[in-house]
């Protein structure tokens, strides 16, 4: 069965993205938006045609060991990998604005200490 899972860094982003969308546009604008973005993320993975591979100059450690892609929704991109079966593993969010390649590579450092510490 298609779906999506969270890593931390990508759920910790998706709460930042909610808290900061209420404070500026209020909390129907948020729920629109988020509501939208797991939308995204369920077409994402019924439809691996819509995948971008993630550029050389931000690839991911060879520890996670699989390819990673990216897709862009609103105002961010969405950073994930493929799972077993149809779901797909979100990665990392990041609006447009911030330096992407260093804030992802935060994000991955996060993942690596984590599964280190497993």
């Amino acid at each position: 069965m298609a779906g999506y899972l969270f890593y931390p860094p990508a759920d910790e982003a998706q709460d930042h993205i909610w808290s900061d969308t209420v404070e500026k546009w209020g909390e129907a604008q948020a729920i629109g938006y988020i509501t939208d973005l797991h939308q995204h993320l369920q077409t994402l993975s019924e439809a691996p045609t819509l995948w971008r591979k993630l550029p050389g100059n931000l690839a991911i450690p060879a520890d996670l060991k699989l390819d990673a892609y990216f897709s862009h929704y609103g105002r961010h991109y969405v950073f994930f990998r493929k799972l077993s079966g149809d779901r797909i593993g979100v990665i990392s969010i990041l609006h447009d604005r911030m330096d992407v390649p260093v804030r992802l590579a935060e994000d991955l450092r996060t993942l690596e200490a984590r599964s280190e510490d497993t």
